[in-house]
């Protein structure tokens, strides 16, 4: 099949697994959720993160690398924003995914503990 490499996986689930890997570093996350609201300068973004320039670095390029990112140059400065939307989406829809489960855990956790009132 013309869709599928040698290693036997569909190439749109290798893609999504790559987009998923690189956005899986709480730094790349924390990154994506400063730029949320705008772009922002990589010296902005190495000083909100507290992190050292080559990691920002780094990080900033795993993002640029799978288009997630897009840059500008003014003078001295690189500006980062996020390219596509849907980026700030996906954020809101884990957000979303975690309250859920960590409701769903509290309710379970207070079902349990009225269990053990009543038995006492």
């Amino acid at each position: 099949m013309p869709d599928r490499p040698a290693g036997g996986q569909p190439r749109v689930s290798q893609a999504k697994a790559r987009l998923l890997r690189v956005l899986g570093h709480p730094v790349r996350v924390s990154i994506l959720e400063l730029l949320r609201d705008g772009e922002r300068t990589v010296g902005d973004l190495q000083q909100a993160l507290g992190l050292e320039a080559s990691s920002t670095s780094q990080h900033l390029s795993a993002l640029r690398s799978l288009d997630v990112l897009e840059s500008r140059r003014e003078g001295t400065n690189v500006y980062y924003r996020i390219k596509d939307p849907r980026t700030t989406d996906l954020l809101e829809t884990a957000r979303k995914i975690i309250t859920t489960s960590l409701e769903d855990s509290q309710s379970l956790l207070a079902q349990l503990n009225d269990r053990e009132a009543t038995e006492d």
